[in-house]
């Protein structure tokens, strides 16, 4: 398995059953192609997270799975969707996935109202992945850590509008996580960090910060 950077919060993995996208805001990485991508998943309706869901969707026939509100309008715009919501287990051909809690708000580009935002969890070829999607510090993440252990967390650090890199420390804790991935941060002015504070904060919490650059490839992410 391997974990493609594609910035800010969006993520290409790569299974023995094809590539799962998630939160497909392209604008690091324009010329981005999507090559045999089976399944896409959109955390919440802000146009920085929905990016280009809809358009892959209809070009590729992948699924977008989404909150069930997002859902229905993606199918609206011409996406194939998979409506869900928190909290059960559905099944997929690489391995299968859930949705929980993040603390945020959802709206659509044209201001429709979308459903409550979430993280997915992954379980895929025997490896937990938590994408938190935008989310402040809460509680919920102990539950996560206590029930799910995820291996690698993907985490927002950059603040103002999700926890910052602090927060950030704390819930790699509370998740129980071995490594965590930054994301949603240095995208924009408002959301500028220094990195260097974050790979201190895990180190010193004994995590394993994985500071990833756009385009770049964690390979093998079984060995994490």
């Amino acid at each position: 398995m391997d974990i493609r950077y594609l910035g800010h919060s969006a993520f290409e993995i790569t299974t023995k059953n094809g590539k799962i996208l998630i939160d497909p805001f392209l604008v690091c990485l324009p010329n981005y192609k999507p090559e045999n991508i089976k399944d896409i998943f959109v955390t919440h309706g802000h146009s920085d997270h929905l990016g280009r869901a809809i358009e892959i969707s209809a070009s590729t026939g992948a699924p977008i799975t989404a909150v069930f509100e997002l859902a229905n309008y993606c199918a609206k715009k011409g996406a194939n969707v998979n409506g869900a919501g928190l909290g059960a287990w559905q099944n997929f051909s690489w391995g299968n996935a859930i949705l929980v809690p993040a603390f945020h708000s959802s709206s659509t580009p044209d201001g429709i109202y979308a459903g409550c935002p979430c993280g997915f969890i992954f379980n895929i070829d025997g490896i937990t992945i938590y994408h938190a999607g935008d989310t402040c510090l809460n509680s919920e993440m102990k539950v996560i850590g206590d029930v799910y252990k995820p291996d690698i967390s993907m985490l927002p650090i950059g603040g103002t509008y999700t926890m910052d890199i602090d927060h950030a420390v704390i819930a790699s804790k509370w998740l129980n996580t071995k490594c965590v991935i930054p994301m949603h941060y240095n995208t924009f002015d408002a959301i500028s960090v220094n990195i260097k504070n974050f790979e201190k904060g895990m180190n010193d919490i004994g995590k394993t910060p994985i500071v990833m650059s756009v385009n770049g490839i964690i390979s093998n992410a079984e060995k994490y």
